[in-house]
């Protein structure tokens, strides 16, 4: 093993999922005051869908904005201004939904001092701004990692192996020789579909399908930091 892949949300960043939601619409209402928020919130979640089901052919950047400009009427590209401002401003009202712990970045850092890339697997349905804030909130900063995905660099989305496939074909890794820690036994255990281990965080587990975790290793974020400690030095 010398890759670590993590996932951000429920993983290195604890959060109440629900509330998160709630904060972000309630934030994102506000940007595009010309559409009903029952409107927007909808074309969001299509777009979200159309990313998801990205095949590959295009960024999901792109998958969103089409999806979202034929539903709303709005050109994206032309609103996009909007949201941007939206994510350096009202979107870090978002913290609030949130629980950032200082174990996350010690366990990055800890990884990393002993020879082992870290990846942020975070699920490529935000763009760079939104994805970057939410890493400065541990206290961490996009150059320390391999490859932070997002909605501009990435083509598939989880739980889609092929999400997994496309890092690793990215940084040249060896799936076998990668770890992916995640909170969702279905977007994070699709690693394991192409030869990925996974280690799944119990403090925000996510499982509503009830998939089995006989394959997956379980620890609570602290216990991760343990064994990072203990991991031999990366050669």
């Amino acid at each position: 093993m010398n890759t670590i892949f993590f996932d951000l949300d429920g993983t290195l960043l604890p959060m109440d999922a629900k509330s998160f939601e709630h904060a972000y619409f309630n934030g994102l209402c506000k940007v595009l005051p010309e559409l009903a928020p029952d409107h927007l919130i909808k074309s969001v979640w299509a777009g979200t869908k159309a990313m998801i089901n990205n095949d590959g052919s295009t960024t999901n950047r792109l998958a969103f904005a089409d999806t979202f400009s034929k539903l709303t009427g709005i050109d994206f590209f032309e609103a996009e201004p909007r949201f941007e401002e939206y994510y350096r401003t009202g979107f870090q009202d978002c913290i609030h939904a949130c629980q950032p712990t200082e174990l996350s970045r010690n366990i990055v850092h800890i990884l990393q001092e002993k020879g082992y890339k870290v990846v942020i697997a975070t699920n490529p349905l935000f763009p760079q701004i939104a994805t970057y804030s939410r890493l400065n909130w541990l206290g961490l900063s996009p150059e320390e990692f391999s490859l932070v995905t997002t909605y501009e660099n990435s083509h598939y989305a989880k739980p889609n192996p092929a999400y997994y496939q496309e890092i690793c074909q990215k940084l040249s890794l060896n799936p076998a020789d990668c770890l992916m820690v995640g909170n969702d036994a279905a977007e994070d255990g699709a690693a394991l579909k192409i030869g990925m281990p996974v280690l799944l965080v119990t403090d925000c587990l996510m499982n509503t399908n009830n998939i089995p975790t006989d394959s997956f290793m379980e620890k609570t974020l602290g216990e991760v930091l343990e064994w990072a400690k203990q991991l031999p030095a990366c050669l």
